[in-house]
């Protein structure tokens, strides 16, 4: 099978310069691409310099346009994404691929240990991000964010449509390929540190991978999300109830409101669960 590394990449010359040479030589890569993502360094060049193809945005778009573009821009039957920041190491491949090779699955993903995360505030955040998804879509995340992976041309360009610009292009296709019922592997892998300055913004992009996390689990696990959330408006009524008709012997309009509440979010849940149902019998 053809394999397509894909690379992101805005102002990462300075680790292209010693990544693109260790691809170059690999045997098991059919094609290198390049997105340079409205860089201002000199990523051109070094793509020139090592042959290998450059799609170029003439502004930054974002890291998830970046891999959009690669993903149709390359011709293999494999997709592999790699950070162009220097935290993944060329020779793991092999193992990614191998699990979509010889054990059968859709997509590999490279999940970080604990000791190779950036710093300790993003290892929280990230296991934090595994245990909500997990919670989503019913099976174990490993890591949600990981940027390293390989996945099946044509099975990823059916989610195309739903990766965000930005961040997070990982959670989007992770979470998609799980409810669609693809077979998701996890490698641990050894992951270093990146070169140069992080483009993730803590906060506003944290908040980002939450609403993500939000929109993939009402597209195709509404009722997950929903039914504890009436649940939880449900009980809160009736403990106020509870309340009310002790001391005061009355059932309070703040009690009729949280139960209507209640069986009204109940209903967009259901709704939402008919549409999901609807689209998933549409596209097979």
């Amino acid at each position: 099978m053809k394999v397509s590394v894909i690379i992101p990449a805005k102002n990462e010359a300075k680790s292209l310069v010693n990544l693109l040479p260790k691809l170059t030589n690999r045997m098991d890569v059919s094609e290198i691409i390049v997105v340079n993502d409205g860089s201002t360094d000199d990523t051109t060049e070094v793509c020139q310099r090592n042959d290998v193809k450059e799609v170029v945005h003439p502004y930054s778009k974002g890291n998830g346009a970046a891999v959009k573009s690669g993903a149709r821009a390359a011709t293999g039957d494999v997709l592999v994404f790699m950070d162009g920041d220097g935290q993944h190491d060329p020779d793991d491949i092999p193992t990614l691929l191998s699990r979509l090779y010889d054990d059968g699955y859709d997509m590999a993903v490279g999940s970080r240990a604990q000791t190779s995360q950036a710093s300790w505030g993003r290892g929280l955040a990230n296991t934090f991000y595994n245990w909500f998804s997990s919670l989503m879509v019913g099976h174990e995340v490993k890591d949600l964010t990981s940027g390293f992976r390989a996945v099946k041309a044509d099975k990823f360009r059916e989610f195309l449509y739903l990766l965000p610009n930005g961040f997070s292009y990982p959670t989007t296709s992770t979470m998609a390929f799980f409810r669609a019922g693809y077979s998701v592997s996890y490698v641990q892998l050894k992951v270093y540190r990146r070169e140069g300055k992080s483009h993730i913004k803590p906060l506003k992009d944290g908040v980002r991978f939450l609403l993500i996390i939000f929109k993939i689990a009402t597209l195709y696990s509404p009722l997950k999300l929903f039914v504890p959330l009436s649940a939880f408006m449900f009980l809160i009524g009736l403990g106020y109830y509870g309340y009310t008709y002790f001391w005061f012997k009355s059932f309070t309009n703040m009690s009729a409101l949280m139960f209507t509440t209640s069986l009204t979010i109940f209903l967009v849940g259901l709704v939402s669960e008919q549409i999901t149902a609807l689209m998933y019998s549409k596209r097979d």
